[in-house]
């Protein structure tokens, strides 16, 4: 890979540090695009990714729900891994705020 596939800017091989769900899982060797910022990992730094990912616990963790109706109100299901994730508790309150005019952030 010589040039980004997204702007054309030229490629330089670094270490970047690597996020999941916002957990840090470590730095790992990327392309990186000089003008735009994208980074790309090759096949072998993907399979290293995904075994941090699975060493804490956070692969597959990323999934689709379906919405509630109680009452006059919907209601969100969480599966229980992702609640463990953020510690949240049966019966705890959280804070619930419109993030843009397509999510929404659950604060605890």
């Amino acid at each position: 890979m010589k040039t980004c596939i997204f702007c054309g800017g030229g490629i330089k091989r670094q270490k970047v540090a690597y996020a999941e769900f916002g957990v840090p899982l470590g730095r790992f060797d990327a392309f990186v695009c000089q003008k735009c910022g994208e980074e790309f990992f090759d096949e072998a730094t993907a399979d290293k990714i995904q075994a941090a990912s699975k060493k804490a616990g956070l692969f597959g963790l990323g999934r689709k729900v379906k919405i509630a109706e109680l009452g006059n109100s919907f209601a969100v299901r969480i599966p229980k891994d992702l609640a463990k994730l953020i510690k949240l508790k049966k019966g705890q309150e959280v804070s619930i705020t419109p993030d843009g005019k397509k999510a929404f952030r659950i604060e605890v």
